[in-house]
């Protein structure tokens, strides 16, 4: 109820700024407008939706089996690092929206483009997250398994793999966040559906209130996507711990 009662809270004074400002429509439409937008074109927003969100979906998966692939190559492949770690940080270095137009141009305008770009903006958090899960294994353990004589493999998925999956889950977590940005940016450039190109076509007729009806749908689509994620990353690590505990049993 907290997140519900912290929106309608912010809603109520964005209808009071509008009333009392004066502001005109097409600068800052008020949220009746808004929801009037919602509620009369509800079925065209929801197909560009649908676009939308299978392109974030797909990059989704696809940056996170890079990651984790990215991840485990770095790992047990020492001479590598040298070569795929400046390119893993090196991918990041270039702007997203500059790269947008070439994949664009490469790809066409439909949904390949977009999950390309989702799936660059994706596989960078979840690589670096469970990278440094990987390198941060309990000494001890490895320790014990090499006074075991255990195998570099069975070190890596008995010891490294299942310790590294609560940083896995913090990058997946920011992944799930930053999923709608490459899907979006992607529909900016070029694309004949999705919200995306819905917001570029309102703001190129100054319909600010169907704007703020396809960003509103997004911001919901984004928030589902990272709650359902987060709660799926619970019930697969129910030993991981949800908060911390201070001496005086305080929680910060």
């Amino acid at each position: 109820m907290r997140p519900l009662l912290a929106a309608a809270g912010l809603l109520l004074l964005w209808e009071g700024f509008v009333r009392w400002s004066g502001v005109p429509p097409f600068l800052l439409p008020s949220p009746l407008r808004v929801a009037d937008v919602l509620w009369n074109r509800w079925g065209v927003l929801a197909g560009h939706a649908v676009t939308t969100g299978t392109e974030i979906l797909l990059g989704l998966g696809f940056g996170t089996l890079l990651g984790v692939a990215v991840a485990l190559l770095l790992v047990a492949w020492r001479g590598g690092r040298r070569w795929i770690l400046p390119l893993l940080i090196a991918s990041q270095a270039v702007p997203v929206f500059a790269i947008a137009p070439l994949l664009t141009l490469w790809l066409g305008f439909g949904l390949a483009s977009k999950i390309t770009m989702a799936t660059i903006i994706i596989f960078f958090p979840v690589a670096t997250a469970f990278y440094d899960g990987l390198r941060r294994t309990e000494p001890g353990w490895l320790d014990l398994a090499a006074t075991m004589g255990a195998s570099r493999a069975a070190v890596l998925w008995r010891l490294r793999v299942p310790a590294a999956l609560p940083g896995l889950a913090s990058g997946l977590r920011v992944a799930a966040a930053v999923a709608p940005i490459g899907a979006v940016v992607g529909e900016w450039v070029g694309a004949s559906s999705g919200l995306g190109y819905v917001m570029l076509q309102a703001n190129g007729r100054s319909q600010t209130d169907v704007m703020f009806a396809a960003l509103a749908v997004l911001a919901t689509m984004a928030m589902a996507l990272w709650f359902l994620t987060d709660r799926l990353l619970r019930a697969l690590l129910p030993w991981q711990p949800d908060q911390l505990h201070d001496p005086q049993g305080d929680t910060p």
